[in-house]
């Protein structure tokens, strides 16, 4: 009963969900005594022969909370004891680990560390397992006050810094009163008119032009327009599929008519890098959530094959393969920089103004909030609602009574 207390309180586990919980905890246990010497990530292997991927990350789940309740629990004889590592440098192998078993991204892991390590350098290297929330606690004040960040920036580090008590130092956090928080400037997003992303696309060509053309006309985020696989083109429904977008949601959005014709001819084109890739025995594409292990030769059909690949080949950094990976972040939002001064626009737009564009343009046309709240893949549908505060035209038709006073 204090487990199942312990899940639905502290673990947010709801009811109905318990009981699956205590069956993936009563499974690892029953492993772990047969199999002492096997690690987690050879138990949720064992689990990716049988299982589908949302049973293993519950199971994952469930045995993150397992751990971090037997920790915490300090009179028992039959603990299982979790400690905390003793160097920061298994701590960094730790995050590493965790992160693969609960399929975060690779930017995602890479900001974990990040603040990680900015955290230990703020504790001048005091040992991990001495860390204690109050040392938390200190840190995001001081990254309020002394370092002024904004409070999106103390927020993200608050997470990763979660991430590491939970996961890695199993060590609770029960109250943060007295944190000063960062101050939160709410700012309307910058949106571009539609002649003006026409005069940016008149600036653009080829590979970059059409990845810009399915950003705008899709919603995408930049990282979904770079991990899109060959499989997520749907182009007799005309929609795209987004695989694990943030928050490891997956999503149908629209493909724009307008843009097939040269998508097709795009597919046409990288088809010769697959090829090649094939005739050189050069290992399959990375496969999300561990699915190479699921199946094996996967990795090398042209379904999973990017639809934006770079030309030269580069070394997977978590698995030390070389491989054929994705387009950099970096070199289709210099393009897109550059077209923009090119067409002469003041306004200091990015590649996530073509997101805020596509959504305000949406409501201003009359689509209902709903149905942009699901193409964009808003959780809450007050992040959607911010796009109502900038379309120039609502649906009540208000129009400013300055345009009302006759000339004189």
């Amino acid at each position: 009963m204090e487990l199942e207390n312990f899940l639905i309180t502290t673990g947010k586990v709801p009811n109905k969900q318990k009981k699956y919980y205590l069956i993936w905890i009563s499974k690892y246990t029953t492993y772990k005594k047969i199999n002492i010497q096997n690690s987690d990530q050879d138990y949720f292997d064992f689990l990716s022969e049988k299982y589908q991927e949302w049973q293993i990350i519950q199971a994952q789940k469930a045995i993150n909370l397992y751990k971090y309740y037997l920790n915490s629990q300090t009179n028992r004889k039959d603990k299982l004891v979790v400690s905390a590592p003793d160097s920061w440098d298994i701590v960094e192998e730790k995050i590493k680990e965790s992160c693969k078993i609960q399929y975060k991204s690779y930017s995602t892991e890479k900001s974990y560390l990040h603040w990680t390590r900015t955290f230990r350098k703020y504790l001048n290297n005091k040992k991990p397992e001495t860390v204690s929330e109050l040392d938390l606690k200190n840190f995001l004040t001081y990254l309020a006050v002394q370092k002024g960040l904004a409070a999106s920036t103390q927020k993200q580090s608050f997470i990763a810094l979660l991430f590491l008590f939970r996961n890695v130092l199993f060590k609770e956090i029960t109250n943060l009163n007295g944190v000063i928080r960062s101050t939160q400037h709410k700012k309307l997003p910058l949106v571009l008119a539609q002649e003006e992303i026409v005069l940016i696309l008149d600036q653009m060509d080829g590979i970059y032009k059409i990845m810009v053309e399915i950003i705008y006309g899709g919603g995408l985020r930049l990282s979904e327009c770079l991990s899109l696989r060959v499989r997520d083109i749907d182009f007799h429904r005309q929609c795209l599929s987004i695989r694990s977008g943030k928050g490891n949601k997956d999503r149908q959005t629209l493909l724009p008519n307008a843009v097939i014709p040269a998508l097709k001819k795009h597919l046409l084109g990288i088809r010769k890098f697959y090829e090649s890739d094939q005739k050189n025995n050069i290992p399959g594409v990375q496969l999300p959530h561990a699915l190479d292990r699921k199946y094996l030769n996967a990795g090398k059909e042209w379904g999973w094959f990017w639809v934006f690949p770079s030309k030269k080949l580069s070394c997977d950094p978590r698995e030390n393969i070389i491989r054929r990976h994705h387009l950099y972040p970096s070199t289709l939002q210099k393009a897109f920089h550059s077209s923009v001064l090119s067409a002469k626009i003041t306004k200091n737009a990015s590649i996530h103004t073509l997101r805020h564009s596509f959504a305000t343009h949406l409501i201003e046309n009359g689509y209902d909030i709903r149905t942009v709240q699901e193409l964009l893949g808003h959780s809450d549908i007050r992040t959607t609602m911010i796009y109502t505060h900038i379309a120039k035209k609502n649906k009540l038709g208000v129009v400013s009574p300055f345009d009302n006073l006759s000339p004189k």
